[in-house]
């Protein structure tokens, strides 16, 4: 999307920002690191793919980390998520103006409550995988992250569709 800069007269493009909660933990067996992931359905945006198990757009005077802390609760009924920051993207898919986005995506080893299905029109399923064996197919700019959480080697800076 873009907007005219009315000190400038110039056409700039608008970023949507938007925030992620990878929710980790440790398998029963402890062989592993697992992911929690919701199976989207009837969003209109990557129905039947994997996703982060609560995300959404950052609302005006809202901090990224105060937007994951408010899809979490909204997406999954969990709270007092302690939240480590795990890397920023910045994305395109060049064609489209809507998609000139910033990502902001949080892992949280720890928080209250039980994860659960709160929004049945928007999540399908909400499961744990192993970080090593994730489903198929996952939202392929979470993928991305998904797959340096695993290797230990997402910068805090990343970029997708470039």
């Amino acid at each position: 999307m873009t907007v005219q800069d009315p000190a400038t007269g110039k056409t700039r493009f608008v970023v949507v920002p938007a925030s992620y909660v990878f929710l980790l933990r440790e398998a029963a067996n402890g062989s592993a690191t697992e992911v929690l992931l919701q199976l989207r359905q009837g969003t209109g945006y990557m129905d039947d793919h994997w996703a982060a198990a609560a995300a959404g757009h950052v609302e005006r005077g809202e901090t990224a980390e105060t937007a994951a802390r408010r899809e979490a609760l909204e997406e999954i009924e969990v709270s007092d998520l302690d939240l480590t920051f795990a890397t920023a993207m910045q994305r395109t898919a060049h064609d489209l103006p809507i998609d000139e986005r910033v990502d902001f995506f949080f892992t949280a080893r720890s928080w209250s409550g039980e994860p659960r299905i709160v929004e049945p029109t928007k999540c399908a399923d909400l499961r744990w995988f192993p970080l090593d064996a994730l489903p198929d197919p996952v939202v392929p700019h979470e993928r991305v992250v998904l797959d340096g959480l695993r290797r230990g080697d997402l910068p805090a800076l990343s970029q997708h569709g470039f």
